[in-house]
């Protein structure tokens, strides 16, 4: 007698590629269904035109058809027609919006108008993993004009394949208005605020960067007089290097870069390791002249990148009671007494 063969167990070592492969595949099916539903109702407006209800007609079609699936509401009908009328059938297979969760897909069509701009973010949070919750902070700060985009002397400081990669761990202007600081905000508290909401930090930063430590310490030669403090270090995992971050709370000035650049070379000759790709410098500041910084550039010997950060929009900081507007908010009882005793003393004083 022939015994029925066995399916071979997975190796536990597989087994997260595994249930990553078939829950893709499932995601892939759910948005080919999407999409020819949505191509569906194209093509039924096209015959019997728009007012003829097809989407509420068919999504109660589909809710008594399969009444344990969920995602036929007529709200979501209306994504999926216009997904079908933004991405053509091959998009589901063979580009990125494809490989996207649907929710990261009516993102993208509920934020963006421009195709190319929807392929774009498409393509960017299926590389790198965004949630939905990224997608939306990348489409809100405008993450397309930012990415790679902060002047740097790294072309003429790395070896081209190096200086490449160094420019994508750039953006500019850095949007830190999760940090809820107005411009007059001081370097420490700045510096403070970016390490309290470390996480919020290393998603603006980008992919891939580890923090290493804030006010890093490094003496000289032993020599107590020469100490130094390295504001923030990070390292990048995936290119091996260290990044010295420097901020400034103020506009551009050329000398920045040669203490910058005193840090870089310092945590590349004390930290670096023969495997590491050379350290890189950042420095940040609220405001700049791009052909100054460009002509500063020029004069420095280690790899230098320069970037503006954003804080809360000039707009929000116009909305924003003063200090005090809250003050009078949280103590509303001190104005009163204050009235009460003017009124008495008025009083009292009379004739």
């Amino acid at each position: 007698m022939i015994e029925p063969l066995e399916a071979s167990p997975v190796p536990r070592a597989q087994e997260p590629h595994a249930r990553f492969t078939a829950q893709r595949r499932v995601n892939t099916e759910l948005i080919r269904l999407y999409w020819g539903i949505g191509a569906t109702i194209l093509q039924r407006q096209g015959n019997e035109g728009w007012g003829s209800n097809v989407i509420g007609r068919l999504a109660t079609d589909l809710r008594g058809e399969f009444p344990e699936m969920k995602g036929f509401s007529r709200a979501n009908l209306f994504y999926m027609r216009r997904f079908a009328g933004e991405w053509a059938a091959d998009a589901v297979v063979q580009r990125p919006v494809g490989q996207l969760p649907w929710g990261h897909i009516t993102v993208l069509l509920d934020r963006l108008d421009d195709h190319e701009l929807r392929n774009w973010y498409a393509e960017q949070a299926a590389a790198h993993g965004w949630s939905r919750n990224v997608l939306e902070h990348q489409i809100r700060t405008n993450a397309h004009s930012r990415l790679e985009a902060a002047p740097s002397n790294f072309p003429a400081t790395l070896p081209p394949g190096e200086s490449d990669l160094a420019q994508q761990l750039t953006k500019d202007p850095y949007v830190l208005d999760f940090l809820a600081l107005d411009g007059d905000a001081k370097e420490r508290h700045l510096e403070q605020a970016l390490v309290d909401r470390i996480i919020d930090t290393l998603r603006e930063l980008g992919e891939g960067f580890a923090f290493v430590g804030r006010q890093v310490h490094f003496d000289v030669d032993g020599d107590d007089f020469y100490v130094f403090y390295v504001d923030l270090l990070f390292f990048h995992v995936e290119q091996l290097r260290y990044v010295v971050i420097e901020l400034k709370t103020g506009k551009f000035k050329p000398e920045y870069l040669g203490q910058l650049g005193f840090y870089v070379a310092l945590v590349d000759d004390k930290l670096r390791r023969h495997q590491h790709a050379d350290t890189v410098g950042l420095l940040l500041v609220a405001d700049k002249n791009d052909a100054v910084v460009r002509y500063s550039l020029a004069g420095q010997r280690n790899p230098i990148g320069v970037a503006s950060y954003e804080l809360l929009p000039p707009a929000v900081r116009a909305a924003l009671p003063s200090e005090a507007e809250l003050a009078q908010a949280l103590h509303p009882s001190t104005d009163l007494l204050n009235g009460s005793a003017e009124a008495a003393s008025t009083e009292s004083s009379g004739p």
